[in-house]
């Protein structure tokens, strides 16, 4: 079945929005009670009535929950008998313990749907062929959600998965894909192989990228240096896009890009400070979620860890939904340096600023006196030379601040890289 090309909800005035949700929340209660151990056991302890959650609005009376505690709790989440799970993810740990997400079959059919309006709000139809330069097994949800949201909308997959810059070359040549999925710094690298082997890459079938992962927006929406360096040397239209294995929905850019388009009909958003006071449009807090229609773990006030603005302005595309700014870090991985706040993103893109530079990681860590220390392990680009005052002034003009550098080879980066994650980390806190 394909999919209509922008569901009737998201084009609705925002008042009948809010008023469809707050019908399917009602449900989502409901259901919680019926089935949730853990939220069974919320209620009961501080005296909730769901009956009394009328709106919206009326969720403040319930308690967020942690990442923490979904961790510690994982198995209390579970709403259907094991016989009824068609699948078994898991979150990819980068920040903490990975955490298990148990799919029934109607979840997956749910997570098609959400993907094949994201992909839809991306740009894509019926026809297109997708390659997809990622990670398709190690119970990764993302990989397996692209997949069969794909097939929905009536496209059609490659199935490369993480490899090699020269064995994606020879898919696009062999099978000619209109659309990647990718992280987009894997995408500096496949134009890096081109360029050493005198490849006109502007010449191949590829016309955009749905670029996971990394973010290729400055908060204010203009291009990031990452997304600068893919399109200085390839005129394809770069998507950004949003999402958490818990929450199992997507936040994507449409061709307007500014900012990934809530699906309603699939999620309640929440932005909240640190006292859970619910924040206006253009202040950013932590991203807080409640799933709609989730049959095995659906999530009520769920704190993501993700720090996010929302806009609620009409967009040009026509969605009148609220429109989520790019993550600029997640909450427990904030630094305070030389007295400047900083997320780890903000550094990322200091650092794809400079193109001779071809790796890095980034360490954290607490010195003898308790306060955070940065050093940045950089690898330079073999043909070129950069000197470390030039990194530094750029650090300094970019996040306020010069951490510790310290230049050293490929091999050392990819020794000290962890290698039991899915994602590859550029950054590590000991």
């Amino acid at each position: 079945m394909i999919v209509s090309h922008i569901p009737h909800i998201e084009t609705r005035p925002l008042s009948e929005i809010n008023a469809y949700q707050a019908e399917r929340l009602k449900e989502t209660l409901s259901y919680l009670v019926q089935h949730s151990p853990y939220y069974r056991e919320l209620f009961k302890v501080y005296q909730i009535d769901i009956d009394s959650i009328r709106s919206i609005e009326d969720l403040t009376l319930i308690p967020t929950t942690s990442k923490e505690t979904f961790n510690i709790r994982n198995n209390d989440f579970l709403c259907v008998p094991k016989n009824k799970i068609a699948d078994y993810c898991t979150t990819s740990g980068t920040t903490g313990s990975a955490v298990t997400i148990a799919l029934t079959s109607k979840d997956i059919e749910r997570l098609s749907y959400n993907e094949a309006i994201s992909f839809e709000c991306a740009g894509g139809k019926a026809g297109d062929i997708y390659q997809l330069m990622l990670t398709l097994d190690r119970h990764f949800m993302a990989g397996m959600a692209y997949f069969i949201g794909i097939q929905k909308m009536g496209a059609s997959t490659v199935r490369v998965g993480p490899g090699s810059p020269q064995m994606q070359w020879e898919n696009i040549q062999k099978f000619k894909p209109t659309t990647l999925v990718a992280v987009p710094s894997f995408l500096v690298k496949l134009l890096e192989y081109t360029q050493q082997n005198n490849i006109n890459i502007k010449e191949s079938s590829v016309k955009s990228a749905v670029c996971i992962g990394e973010s290729i927006r400055a908060i204010d929406f203009v291009p990031n240096s990452l997304s600068q360096r893919i399109n200085d040397n390839w005129n394809i239209k770069l998507y950004s896009t949003y999402a958490s294995s818990e929450m199992q929905t997507a936040f994507t850019e449409c061709e307007h890009g500014h900012g990934g388009h809530h699906h309603p009909e699939l999620l309640i958003v929440e932005i909240l400070d640190d006292n859970g006071k619910q924040l206006k449009a253009g202040e950013y807090g932590e991203v807080t979620i409640t799933s709609l229609g989730v049959e095995g773990m659906p999530l009520l006030r769920y704190r993501t860890g993700d720090i996010c603005a929302f806009y609620d302005e009409p967009c040009p595309c026509g969605r009148n939904t609220i429109r989520l700014s790019p993550v600029v870090g997640r909450k427990n991985q904030m630094i305070k340096y030389k007295g400047t706040t900083i997320y780890p993103p903000a550094i990322f893109d200091a650092l794809s600023h400079i193109s001779e530079i071809q790796d890095y990681i980034i360490e954290i860590f607490k010195n003898d006196i308790g306060t955070d220390e940065i050093l940045i392990h950089i690898c330079q680009n073999g043909n070129h030379d950069i000197t470390e005052q030039k990194v530094r002034n750029i650090l300094q003009s970019r996040i306020r601040v010069t951490p510790n550098l310290n230049f050293v080879s490929s091999v050392f980066i990819q020794e000290k890289r962890p290698t039991n994650t899915r994602k590859p980390l550029s950054i590590l806190f000991r």
